[in-house]
């Protein structure tokens, strides 16, 4: 697992990738679908849950049926896929991908975002390197990331999850964590506001640098004991 033993896992929409834009703007394209209308930044941040079923009901009223997810799951991807062309990576990324490896720890990315198109998109942004393992979601959209963060953990072979460090945007990023027995930092430029955040019981911050301190310091702690 790299030197001390410490392992970042990284969420990608929202917290490596700044797509907020592109997502609200898709989310809003979804709501037309069925006569919503849009929301603001702040607005989305507010309402946003998972599994995304259940935001559109925040924003509905009601769960939409199925036909509507459908429609409205087949407009946000349509829609994200146009827009997200013009999003990059958040300010910083790459020198402090670059620093985690480069002190000889390990670091994989997680994301809930299509395996299929992840990969190249990674890629394309010249990281891939940077990490031990990139998985992306490989079933329909609309799940949680519980499940995905238990065959990640198992896929990298951790043996003490204690030491690893999930950092994303979205309080699901913290549960998944929690489910495995990880630790969790969640950052403020993506999917939640920081009261929402806040919620989910662990460290919240307003950079990346201020994400990868907090794994620095579990890095300088002594493994825990079993």
């Amino acid at each position: 697992m790299g030197k001390q033993g410490t392992h970042i896992v990284w969420d990608w929409n929202g917290t490596l990738f700044h797509d907020i834009d592109a997502v609200v703007g898709a989310s809003n394209a979804a709501f037309a679908e069925i006569g919503l209308g849009p929301v603001t930044v702040e607005q989305y941040r507010e309402l946003y849950c998972v599994p995304v079923p259940r935001f559109y009901e925040r924003r509905l009223g009601r769960l939409p049926t199925e036909s509507e997810w459908l429609v409205m799951d087949a407009a946000f991807q349509r829609h994200y896929t146009a827009h997200r062309v013009g999003c990059g990576l958040t300010d910083g990324v790459e020198a402090l991908l670059a620093g985690w490896r480069g002190a000889g720890r390990s670091q994989s990315l997680l994301s809930m975002f299509g395996h299929e198109e992840l990969v190249p998109l990674v890629r394309a942004f010249g990281i891939d390197a940077s990490f031990t393992l990139v998985e992306g979601r490989t079933g329909p959209s609309g799940g949680t990331k519980a499940e995905a963060m238990a065959r990640h953990v198992a896929a990298l072979g951790v043996l003490d999850v204690s030491r690893v460090l999930v950092i994303g945007d979205a309080v699901d990023d913290a549960v998944a964590a929690r489910s495995v027995g990880a630790g969790a930092v969640l950052y403020t430029g993506g999917s939640h506001s920081r009261a929402a955040l806040e919620g989910a019981g662990v460290p919240v911050v307003d950079s990346l640098a201020e994400a990868v301190a907090v794994a620095e310091e579990l890095a300088g702690q002594p493994p825990r004991r079993r």
